[in-house]
């Protein structure tokens, strides 16, 4: 533990060399950038310099120049969003902040010059805040542990970006995939309409049968353009995250999403975990100490809050000149303090029922993202290993049938919708386990903003709000 001598020496060094709050700032930055890195393997870049600008575009370049991955994406966004640009700044601000607490107040100077027939009286004077000066170290304390928090803060915003990024990319490959897919469904069924009506002019199926084959191709045709729309959103959305324009814009993706593990992810002691782990219980913990050290500072200070020294010399014409000190103390009359120490309890109180929440909050959304992802996993690995294969096997047998002139060729187009509807909750399926993957991974770490698009009205697992607490 730094003793009170110690503390006022380093920080009366610290206010000598510290000429600016920029290298506090950068320093800030770079333990952001190990936190970020630390957690999900990847750091962000503050742009503040052409230089920087240049390197980056560099980066992009090479990132855009092929189809991009899941990671690909959330390095452009930590590269480019400039919003998460913006957030940076408050590293900027806080140290500016932090900087000045490592300051005393400056003195103030007093000159007066009166004059009397032949006699001039001059009185100089210069005096300091004494009482600022010798608490000096613990607003300084107070400060450091707000930065502490502007960190977490940041790191945060850098986080939930990352998560944010990697659960649109998901969006965007799966849609533009159902997009495809639906495309496909659309030309079979034009297919069998025409099929359908060169049936019927030679007398071999009913009007009846033609309007339905009408009716799926017309249907077809308007799935696929609210598919299309889905897919422009989702990577108009994932756009947005990486800060893309102009040219950029351009960018590709993977035909098809990746497949999922074959085993589960078996996490132990996960609630364990986010509240050791996730930069919202730390943020709520280091608002805590700092609330709790001005909390005592206030209740030290309720009666005495100014208190002045100043040193006094006066000169007058034929006299020895007049040396001394004064002190000024503002006198607790009218206000004793106790408004400010008891606004200093309540917000004790109150930073103390935050962390409690937050950690309750914490604990839940980590029970709440493993259930989701089990539950996402197994209906994913079921339509894979189960339906699916059933359903071809189904599909194999009703094309046996058809050779063998044992069904007609309508029943094997019935068939064939009935397959396409389990294909689709299939690929809905494998969408929604990689987009809760993601929430595990980053449950423990961070509280994320989940932000996401709402899934297809087909979807067999609902959106989830963001299981955080703010």
């Amino acid at each position: 533990m730094m003793t009170v001598q110690k503390r006022i020496a380093v920080l009366a060094l610290a206010a000598v060399t510290a000429g600016c709050a920029g290298p506090v700032a950068e320093r800030a930055f770079n333990d952001v950038a190990a936190t970020t890195e630390q957690r999900i393997g990847q750091r962000p870049a503050w742009i503040k310099s052409d230089d920087d600008e240049r390197a980056v575009r560099e980066t992009l370049d090479r990132l855009l120049a092929r189809p991009l991955t899941a990671d690909d994406a959330v390095q452009v966004a930590l590269l480019n969003n400039r919003r998460l640009q913006g957030s940076f700044a408050e590293l900027g601000i806080g140290a500016a902040d932090l900087t000045a607490s490592w300051r005393p107040a400056n003195p103030s100077l007093s000159y007066a010059r009166l004059r009397r027939g032949n006699e001039t009286e001059i009185d100089r004077g210069i005096s300091i805040d004494a009482f600022s000066l010798l608490l000096l170290p613990f607003a300084a304390g107070i400060e450091e542990r707000r930065y502490e928090a502007t960190k977490l803060r940041t790191a945060t915003a850098v986080l939930s970006l990352a998560a944010q990024t990697r659960k649109a990319w998901y969006e965007a490959v799966a849609a533009e995939q159902t997009a495809v897919y639906v495309g496909q469904i659309r030309d079979a069924a034009e297919t069998q309409a025409e099929l359908a009506r060169r049936m019927k002019q030679v007398g071999n199926a009913s009007a009846l049968r033609l309007l339905r084959e009408q009716i799926f191709y017309a249907d077809a045709t308007a799935r696929l353009a609210k598919s299309r729309v889905m897919a422009v959103a989702a990577r108009e959305r994932l756009t947005r995250l990486m800060g893309l324009w102009g040219r950029d814009t351009a960018f590709q993706l993977p035909d098809r999403l990746p497949d999922i593990p074959a085993v589960p992810r078996s996490v132990d002691n996960i609630e364990a975990q986010a509240i050791a782990g996730r930069l919202d219980v730390q943020m709520a913990k280091a608002d805590l100490a700092a609330t709790r050290k001005a909390y005592g500072l206030t209740n030290a200070t309720r009666f005495i809050n100014v208190l002045e020294v100043g040193y006094q010399r006066n000169s007058e014409t034929g006299k020895a000149d007049q040396k001394g000190y004064e002190i000024a103390l503002e006198v607790p009359l009218f206000d004793f303090g106790d408004a400010r120490a008891t606004r200093a309890e309540h917000v004790y109180l109150q930073a103390v029922n935050t962390l409690a929440d937050t950690a309750v909050q914490a604990r839940s959304a980590a029970r709440e993202n493993y259930l989701a992802y089990r539950a996402a996993y197994d209906l994913s690995r079921h339509y894979q290993t189960e339906i699916i294969p059933l359903r071809q096997k189904a599909s194999e047998e009703m094309v046996l049938r058809y050779n063998g002139m044992l069904i007609s060729t309508f029943e094997l187009l019935a068939d064939a919708r009935e397959q396409i509807a389990d294909v689709s909750a299939a690929l809905e399926a494998q969408r929604d386990f990689w987009i809760a993957d993601t929430d595990l991974s980053f449950v423990t770490i961070a509280p994320v903003d989940s932000g996401g698009m709402a899934g297809s009205g087909n979807s067999l697992l609902p959106r989830r709000a963001a299981s955080v607490a703010h």
